[in-house]
């Protein structure tokens, strides 16, 4: 009896301890969650555009509390998606977000880096229970002002505060989450002729040149009445985004391609988050309401064919935003769009990339069309020569070029055109080179009096972590990480500094003045030519009145900024975009106003 006994009791722990294994094997419940704490402060890591991007992510009760962003790098503007994702990692409690559009390295980054700091609580994520989905805002299905303004880059913004100013209410439509459009992404340059800093340092300048360097850029191609226009404000906008808008510009300029003086103003820091960022604080000031994730489906008409209003789409939600006075369509160009491009210009196809905001897709220009607004220039598409050969963005520390302190070579080490010519003229010159790209070689003392490598740090350390920029003690060693041709590239070098001990450049005529190169460290940089701006889009008037087939203004509706066409010709200018945008933006809110 005492032995059959004995077996049931071994019988019975071994039933128990396998019950046990069984049971910790499983996926814990609710109730089991709640009862183990992680509750704490962890910090983790994820890679961005820019770099690292360090959080500390907070815990309490089983549910994220907080999430600090204590280091990043990312462009500013497009680092507010990390402020958009903790909303929703808090509010459902839950780090497996969506990205958010426009911003896809930074949002994967941010993502990667929460994660990660989880993962030191050793807990697996069902442990965070699930708050459901985010309460998207409450719209009405109808809004009713003066004007609305379609679009929330530099041309929209500054056209809605200069209607507000003339004593109209506004409503902006963007349809993205984060605003600023190419504006964002651009580096700011303004070309103003006369401007402050000319004047101080003596240059000879006027609207009359800047007029002519316009239309020579554009192959006398744009509409002379619009450019006279833009030439003769260009100034007035800039004291205006100064003096008004309290915009912070450099203490110097840059000298852009194509232009006969160097003209162009450098904003703060030298991107065009200084111009957005401001002119939202203007529009916050002024009350003006902004709604995101809005985008414009259809024009609305009356009998008479006069726009009186939009409809739009947010979050599956048809509103109709009706306009007293008028609609403003400052929606961009359509970069972004492979197809819109390949439908005018079959050479803009799949293999080049694109330096644009995802946004710039050409809806403002086919909402206008479907009501019989006249297009122009849509076949001229431009590209920048500099861009990051991976992704196609601006690299702005290549902005040494245009302080008129660095060459571009070839794999043979030799030149092979001017440095300050045209946008064009020199994609069309580095499509001809070996690889299909480029090789911007300076020196240390450009890079120290240029200050990009501090102004421009983040895309400095992300472009030397991923092998497009070396930096070296000599210049064998820099050509040698290229595999370029360090012979050839040295004569290269001794060949440009007689031409600046000279003050010609008897290969390319280099406009500027020349500078030596001096002793290293030296950089080389590659890049690659990617779609950069397009110059066609919705005709319009002296007035910003968008035009139809037959020449005549479709009343109640104006445009601004890069989605119009006739203006910049074949080509645009560097810097001239934001002299554009800032003039016919300050046009299109005065005319829909009155």
């Amino acid at each position: 009896m005492k032995k059959l006994i004995s077996i049931v009791l071994a019988l019975s722990m071994v039933l128990g301890i396998t019950g046990c294994s069984q049971a910790n094997t499983q996926k814990p419940s609710q109730e089991s969650a709640q009862e183990s704490s992680i509750d704490g402060t962890y910090e983790g890591t994820g890679t961005g555009k820019g770099g690292n991007i360090v959080v500390e992510l907070t815990i309490a009760d089983n549910k994220i509390s907080d999430i600090k962003v204590k280091e990043e790098h990312e462009t500013e503007g497009l680092n507010e998606a990390m402020s958009i994702m903790t909303e929703e990692m808090i509010a459902t409690n839950n780090f497996d977000v969506d990205g958010v559009t426009g911003a896809t390295i930074t949002s994967a980054g941010f993502r990667t880096a929460v994660a990660d700091a989880f993962s030191k609580t050793g807990a697996d994520k069902s442990v965070l229970i699930s708050a459901g989905k985010v309460e998207k805002e409450k719209r009405e299905s109808e809004y009713t002002s003066d004007v609305i303004v379609i679009g929330a880059g530099g041309a929209g913004l500054t056209a809605a505060i200069t209607a507000a100013d003339n004593g109209a209410s506004v409503i902006v439509l963007e349809k993205m989450p984060i605003i600023g459009g190419n504006t964002l992404l651009s580096g700011g340059e303004y070309a103003a002729p006369g401007n402050w800093i000319q004047v101080e340092e003596g240059i000879e300048d006027s609207a009359d040149k800047f007029y002519a360097d316009i239309l020579k850029g554009g192959d006398n191609e744009g509409n002379p009445e619009l450019v006279r226009i833009l030439a003769d404000n260009a100034l007035d906008g800039a004291n205006w985004l100064k003096d008004d808008i309290k915009m912070v510009f450099e203490d110097h300029m840059l000298f852009f391609g194509g232009h006969s003086v160097e003209r162009s103003l450098v904003p703060k820091n030298a991107t065009g988050y200084e111009m957005i960022s401001k002119l939202n604080a203007r529009l916050t000031e002024k009350n003006i309401p902004l709604h995101k994730n809005t985008t414009a489906a259809e024009l609305i008409q009356n009998a008479d064919g006069q726009v009186t209003g939009v409809k739009a789409v947010y979050d599956g939600q048809t509103i109709t935003y009706n306009a007293n006075k008028g609609v403003i369509i400052a929606t961009g160009g359509f970069g972004a769009s492979l197809d819109m491009r390949m439908k005018y210009n079959e050479n803009m196809n799949e293999k080049i990339l694109s330096t644009n905001s995802v946004g710039s897709t050409g809806d403002g220009i086919t909402l206008a069309e479907k009501i019989g607004a006249e297009l122009v220039d849509m076949q001229y598409i431009q590209t920048y020569p500099t861009c990051d050969t991976q992704s196609g963005s601006l690299l702005y520390v290549g902005d040494v070029r245009m302080e008129g302190r660095s060459i571009l070579v070839n794999k043979e080490g030799k030149r092979f055109v001017e440095e300050l010519e045209r946008r064009d003229v020199i994609s069309n010159a580095v499509i001809e080179q070996t690889g299909g790209v480029s090789y911007m070689f300076w020196d240390e003392s450009a890079m120290t009096d240029s200050g990009l490598a501090v102004t421009h740090e983040s895309e400095y350390n992300g472009l030397i972590a991923r092998k497009q920029l070396v930096k070296a003690d000599t210049i064998e060693e820099a050509a040698a990480f290229f595999e370029i041709d360090a012979t050839e590239l040295k004569k290269t070098v001794e060949n440009y500094n007689q031409y600046a001990k000279d003050g010609v450049d008897k290969e390319f005529n280099k406009r500027g003045t020349l500078v030596e190169f001096g002793q290293g460290p030296y950089y080389i940089m590659v890049s690659k030519p990617a779609v950069h701006h397009t110059m066609g889009g919705i005709k319009i008037n002296a007035e910003a009145q968008v035009l139809n087939k037959n020449g005549e203004a479709i009343k109640g509706l104006f445009a601004a900024g890069e989605v119009t066409g006739d203006i910049h010709g074949t080509n645009r200018l560097g810097s001239d975009a934001i002299a554009d945008i800032t003039v016919f933006g300050r046009i299109a809110g005065q005319s829909a106003a009155k």
